[in-house]
């Protein structure tokens, strides 16, 4: 008995061992499944094709149920519906979840700082989590985290932000373009210089985090951050927050960044180039893995499954399907290679972008 005791103690030293198998701190991370919007009271097969992927690590991006209420409640229950979908249970069973949340599971659509109830949301939703009593995200206001997994060389930090609990106001009134210039949304621009995406002590946590020695860095956002023409949530509607951002990306002197966000029932794989305005020195790419189990229905309207939308960063279609992301990591090539995916209900790759690990470095850096 004192020697199964000792031996689950060592455990809890050396891995991460909460919403799953343990993922020991040195194990470098070679496959990360991630996702979101989730309706939590119907099906959800995709998570057999999650599972076969094998992740150590499973990362929601938001929306990852759809509570949408201001009774608390309530809003538990259905994180208790999606905790008890079968598959789910199953993956959790074989690896790490962790996560971020957006305006839905939040608990009310496109909400902000606004929502009254923010507080005891965040307390279900790290429930949910697992996360244990002592953990800092049960105390600071937001649900932002960062974790680093893997040995010095084959180092990966997982950066979730928080882009509600702080976020500010925005502006209504977007106007749609001509005729065949794509789906539009209803935002414009926020231009109050003291509008805000993550709060000042986010920004600064976030400038810190940045600072931490990894190899790869992979930062999830609930909404979109590269794409900024299209009118629904985004980065975009507060531009001089998504300013902020590439510039403490940039002036932290971070390389191998890669983002990840969910939210608008697509998939797709944008890119901030080089040369930019904005740049960070090195392209920067946003990876949008968008919906689990309630797919937008633009693909049926038009036959296709794909439809137009403007957004100049886009690298290859927009695929409108259920999906769920993936990022490979090949360590064992002499430049190690980042494989950012997006997959079909069945498993299979539908938007791939393949970028070695020296891409994401500004040449003076080592290119």
């Amino acid at each position: 008995m004192i020697r199964s005791i000792c031996i689950a103690v060592l455990l809890a030293g050396v891995g991460f061992l909460l919403g799953g198998r343990a993922l020991r701190a040195d194990d470098p991370l070679t496959t990360i499944a991630f996702g979101s919007c989730a309706k939590q009271d119907q099906p959800q097969p995709i998570w057999q094709a999650v599972r076969a992927t094998q992740p150590q690590l499973f990362v929601f991006l938001g929306d990852n149920i759809y509570g949408d209420t201001q009774d608390m409640a309530l809003l538990r229950r259905k994180w208790g519906q999606l905790a008890e979908q079968p598959g789910f249970q199953m993956l959790r069973q074989s690896c790490r979840v962790i996560g971020t949340w957006d305006d839905h599971d939040y608990g009310q659509d496109d909400a902000g700082a606004e929502y009254p109830h923010k507080r005891e949301s965040q307390q279900i939703f790290l429930d949910f989590l697992q996360v244990p009593p002592d953990d800092p995200r049960r105390t600071r206001e937001g649900v932002y985290s960062a974790q680093v997994y893997g040995p010095p060389g084959k180092r990966v930090q997982v950066i979730l932000l928080d882009a509600r609990y702080h976020r500010s106001p925005q502006k209504k009134g977007f106007q749609p373009g001509e005729p065949g210039e794509g789906f539009r949304g209803k935002y414009l621009p926020n231009l109050d210089p003291g509008a805000t995406v993550l709060g000042e002590t986010q920004w600064n946590w976030l400038a810190e985090q940045l600072r931490v020695p990894a190899e790869l860095r992979v930062i999830g956002s609930g909404v979109q951050v590269v794409p900024d023409e299209h009118g629904s949530e985004n980065w975009g509607n507060f531009p001089a927050e998504r300013r902020r951002l590439f510039r403490t990306i940039r002036e932290s002197g971070a390389t191998g960044v890669v983002l990840l966000s969910g939210d608008r029932h697509l998939a797709e794989i944008a890119r901030l180039p080089v040369p930019h305005p904005d740049t960070v020195g090195y392209p920067l790419y946003d990876v949008t893995s968008s919906s689990l189990n309630a797919p937008s229905g633009n693909f049926t309207k038009a036959g296709v499954r794909f439809a137009n939308e403007i957004n100049s960063y886009r690298m290859g279609l927009t695929y409108f399907d259920v999906n769920f992301g993936t990022i490979l990591i090949d360590w064992n090539a002499a430049d190690p290679v980042v494989r950012l995916q997006v997959r079909d209900l069945e498993g299979g790759v539908v938007l791939q972008q393949r970028v070695k690990l020296s891409e994401l470095r500004p040449r003076s850096a080592g290119q």
